[in-house]
């Protein structure tokens, strides 16, 4: 579209006299501003930012939810206008009011200043596409624009607080957005009505989609994510793909010619219901509770030796109500691949903690295979990974990861002496990971209850269902079909989300037609909401070898 037609556009609302551009963190405000006031020219101009509580008193009032950990704080629940100076606020509403000639505020906060305005312009971005800003330098926090940070001091400052404030002043505008603009493409960006957005968000829980994923290297990453869907070469690897976390994914939706993308976190916050299911909802809120994502070690390394929290250590240390249990799904494997899982028998807990620390100092290694089990790692197993138990997926393995969302809380307890990507170390956090190991998880339990034996539950003409985790401790059930024909599936009211682990695609279909028939490729993840019900997979084409798809949803007796 760009900015010519936006401004086109929006010069067919000249008889507004107040006008809030209200924008997301991270979006480029000079060049909106500048596009938007191009459209009205004769309005004046006010930002935002000129009535934010100075930086250093901002990063004082918020100390407590961001402490001085270099990953963790705890989630903040403030709201947007409380990174402005009342009095500041007061003078400007004032003057604001007296004034008789058309305005426009725009920027960060805009609608703390002009809450009550004629036109309501929204300016959104994705997670993945601040980050790439962050990392260039091209983006800051709320009312810090002048402080220099790294990116991850800027990643753990919008997770914690900066996004979770603008999220919350989103959601309390959505239904009164006239316009909103996609900024991810400064140079291109796309602009669609209020109402027409919403309309297609309101139609996108009544049919399958899927997330547009985002593919980062990492120090362990590996090579198979790079041939397998034709990814550039530039980067040295592709260790992660984040193709189904709405957290930081986006969705691309398409009005006629028009292309518009916005976070699928929007989804999320404005349809939970029927996105997610109406007891899901009941016990998550507005929150999407499975994750799928790509861990590529394929000719790379082990990822580190890691715990995530116990649920009531993530709830009372970080203020989240779940916590990241998880699995890994072997998507492939190549004959040495290993999966560490669990802790060998008859370990000392004081002498491997001791170990740790000694590693974690620059002594001696930590040497892991002489406290944790290590298990051969072959295509389709599935290895359930319930919060407190150690693991790491090793070398030469891809690793579909199903899990809980709050994918932040990993405590890394040995990254075998190797640097980031950045050249600097990566956080150890080994007070918070000894205080979760289960110590009591150990061969035999880990054998018993976290090898996924496959059961079959059900079959008929052309297909069979199997269990295949996850673990009783953990929220998430996953069942796997293998199919040469049409499966048949129904939501029951409750979120699927799926991945076709076998096979070149398939076809998803509504048996009342209720949406159109919906193509996924070959490890292609996607989402059925709860509002859709029933609905079938069958292959695309003939198929002389069974499919197969792996399917995700909260379990009932959770």
């Amino acid at each position: 579209m760009g900015w010519p037609a936006i401004r086109e556009r929006l010069r067919e609302g000249q008889r507004y006299r107040r006008i809030a551009v209200e924008c997301y963190p991270g979006v480029h405000i000079p060049l909106v501003c500048r596009e938007v006031s191009a459209a009205f020219p004769s309005a004046r101009l006010i930002q935002p930012a000129e009535s934010m509580l100075p930086g250093p008193e901002i990063e004082r009032k918020f100390a407590s939810s961001l402490g001085d950990d270099p990953v963790f704080g705890r989630m903040s629940s403030a709201g947007l206008g409380e990174f402005f100076d009342p009095e500041r606020v007061a003078a400007m509403r004032a003057e604001i009011a007296a004034t008789r000639s058309p305005l426009i505020v725009c920027g960060i906060g805009a609608t703390v200043l002009l809450p009550d305005f004629d036109l309501l312009i929204y300016v959104d971005l994705s997670r993945w596409e601040i980050q790439q800003r962050q990392r260039r330098g091209d983006a800051s926090s709320i009312g810090l624009s002048g402080k220099k940070a790294s990116p991850a001091e800027l990643y753990k400052r919008g997770y914690f607080l900066d996004w979770r404030a603008a999220d919350r002043r989103k959601h309390d505008l959505y239904h009164r957005v006239d316009f909103f603009i996609d900024e991810n493409r400064p140079d291109l960006p796309a602009m669609v009505s209020g109402d027409v957005l919403r309309a297609g968000l309101a139609q996108v829980v009544r049919q399958p989609f899927n997330v547009i994923p985002f593919f980062d290297p990492g120090p362990w990453g590996g090579q198979w994510m790079r041939q397998k869907f034709d990814l550039p070469d530039g980067p040295p690897n592709y260790a992660w793909c984040f193709n189904c976390v709405p957290e930081e994914n986006s969705l691309a939706l398409r009005f006629g010619s028009r292309h518009f993308e916005l976070p699928a976190l929007t989804l999320v916050h404005e349809h939970p219901q029927e996105l997610l299911g109406a007891e899901v909802f009941r016990r998550f809120g507005a929150e999407f509770p499975i994750r799928f994502d790509y861990l590529d070690t394929m000719g790379g390394g082990n990822l580190s030796l890691q715990v995530h929290p116990l649920r009531s250590y993530i709830q009372e240390n970080f203020g989240i109500p779940y916590t990241q249990d998880e699995s890994y799904y072997l998507l492939d494997a190549e004959p040495d691949a290993t999966v560490m899982l669990g802790l060998r028998d008859k370990i000392d807990p004081d002498a491997m903690a001791e170990k740790l620390k000694v590693a974690q100092q620059g002594g001696e290694a930590f040497p892991a295979e002489q406290f944790v089990q290590a298990w051969p790692a072959r295509k389709h197993d599935h290895f359930l990974i319930p919060a407190g138990t150690i693991h790491c997926s090793g070398r030469n393995s891809m690793v579909l990861e199903i899990s809980a969302t709050p994918y932040i809380f990993t405590f890394k307890l040995w990254d075998w002496g190797r640097l980031g990507l950045d050249a600097r170390p990566r956080p150890i956090h080994l007070d918070h990971g000894l205080a979760n190991i289960q110590w009591n998880r150990t061969t035999d339990w880990v054998r018993e209850q976290l090898i996924s034996k496959p059961e079959t539950v059900a079959m008929g003409e052309g297909w069979r269902e199997e269990r295949t985790g996850l673990h009783a401790l953990e929220f998430i059930e996953t069942r796997r079909h293998w199919f040469t024909g049409p499966v048949h599936h129904d939501t029951l009211g409750n979120l699927n989300v799926l991945n076709l682990v076998e096979g070149d695609a398939a076809i998803v279909e509504s048996p009342g037609g209720c949406f159109a028939p919906f193509q996924v490729h070959y490890a292609e993840t996607f989402v059925v909401p709860a509002a859709v019900g029933p609905y079938t997979i069958r292959p695309e084409s003939a198929a002389s070898r069974p499919l197969a798809t792996v399917k995700a949803y909260v379990r009932g007796d959770a």
